[in-house]
């Protein structure tokens, strides 16, 4: 009897690992196939990697290689860009535009970006806050007033820069306490930069405050 048991024991055996070369045999290509997914998955994803440092750093260059050309505008305007980056290019361009003395061009730029669905919403706020230092006073106290709020907005990733502005236009309208008042709320902020809050404690002590006050 364990003679017979033994020798069952073997023949199921043996068609046990029949079966399984067959089906190797069968779908062992899907595997293989597997495999050479993931490996081919993984060098695409270090090669889209490598690509897109490469052009990030084409693109700087380019951009100082364009500002320091006897004609920036016309070198920015030259630089091939990709995706984001022609939302980048329209800030530099406008940067330049400003700077020429040129602000309705510079405000077509930045509005421009701004209206831009396609790009990260960072730049857009940007161009945003960028058109309301190039307009000034042009813009007129009540539009400017709400697009800082805007730009204030708690999470905002202007927000500190956009709060800075609302204590400047607070001075220029002759509100000394609102000025005193929002320059204590950057002090206040989480992850205001030294220079930030060096420049809320000088505005502060030029209007006479406090800034250990509360």
């Amino acid at each position: 009897m364990d003679h017979t048991d033994s020798f069952i024991d073997e023949v199921t055996e043996e068609v046990r690992r029949d079966r399984l070369f067959a089906a190797f045999r069968k779908y062992g290509w899907i595997g293989v196939v597997a495999i050479l997914g993931l490996v081919g998955g993984s060098a695409y994803v270090e090669w889209s990697k490598t690509q897109r440092a490469a052009r990030a750093e084409a693109f700087g260059d380019g951009i100082l290689s364009a500002l320091e050309a006897e004609n920036p505008s016309e070198a920015l305007a030259a630089l091939p860009v990709a995706g984001p980056q022609g939302g980048m290019r329209k800030l530099l361009t406008a940067a330049q535009a400003a700077e020429d003395g040129k602000v309705d061009l510079a405000l077509a730029d930045l509005r421009a970006v701004a209206g831009d669905a396609t790009l990260p919403d960072s730049l857009r706020q940007l161009a945003r806050l960028k058109a309301v230092l190039v307009a000034g006073a042009a813009m007129g106290a009540e539009a400017r007033a709400a697009e800082l709020a805007a730009l204030a907005a708690p999470g905002a990733p202007f927000r500190l820069m956009a709060m800075e502005q609302q204590a400047l236009a607070a001075l220029d309208a002759g509100d000394k306490d609102g000025a005193i008042a929002k320059a204590r709320e950057i002090m206040a902020e989480d992850g205001v930069t030294s220079g930030l809050q060096q420049r809320a404690t000088e505005l502060i002590v030029a209007l006479e405050g406090d800034p250990a006050a509360k």
